[in-house]
């Protein structure tokens, strides 16, 4: 297989694992992830949550291009207008999908933070236009020299702020994603990176 055709896979696939892993921790109803809870809770006054995963998702890329002092990543909007579709086609297909079961709730919630940081360390594999959450990671690491997890981290914790500002679904699994979804996309990514490119 072409190295292309793989960054092609790894685009399209790991977009559509991180979408599913958004869905999941929202249905898991226990908190969700800080930019999802704000995509959420914009929800609530307007628009589908994929609406608004493209709507923060352009106002990221102008405050990304700010921070790499560079032009704004139009490309980025592919991406951005595929999750925001994905993301509002998995919540339908999960639309009826109920767990009253607090053990459920928690597993479902952590199988869904660990399917959201693997796809997005498979598209990142692509190099194509990042997610605008995500490019605001590199470009956190870049302008500041962070880690990947830190960066990532403080990203989360930034939209955390402004989900408490909408009353977005702020709960016990958004405190985790805020912690741990850096640490684990770190865990993640020179593994699928070392699969993906070992013939190349």
């Amino acid at each position: 297989m072409g190295l292309t055709t793989k960054r092609v896979i790894c685009y399209i696939f790991g977009l559509m694992i991180m979408s599913l892993g958004v869905t999941l921790t929202i249905k898991a109803n226990v908190g969700v992830g800080a930019w999802d809870a704000l995509n959420v809770g914009l929800s609530k006054y307007a628009f589908t949550v994929g609406s608004w995963v493209i709507i923060i998702g352009v106002i990221l890329i102008v405050i990304n291009a700010v921070l790499m002092k560079r032009k704004p990543d139009l490309y980025a909007l592919f991406t951005i207008v595929i999750v925001g579709l994905y993301v509002d086609g998995w919540l339908f297909v999960f639309k009826s999908f109920q767990m009253d079961s607090l053990v459920f709730q928690v597993s479902l919630f952590l199988l869904g933070m660990c399917v959201l940081a693997l796809g997005v360390t498979i598209y990142l594999q692509a190099k194509f236009a990042p997610n605008p959450v995500d490019n605001l990671m590199i470009a956190l690491h870049t302008r500041f020299h962070m880690k990947l997890g830190l960066a990532k981290t403080v990203g989360e914790v930034i939209a955390f702020i402004f989900a408490l500002l909408v009353k977005g679904p702020i709960g016990f699994g958004t405190i985790v994603i805020t912690i741990f979804i850096g640490p684990i996309v770190q865990f993640f990514y020179p593994k699928v990176e070392g699969i993906i490119y070992k013939d190349n």
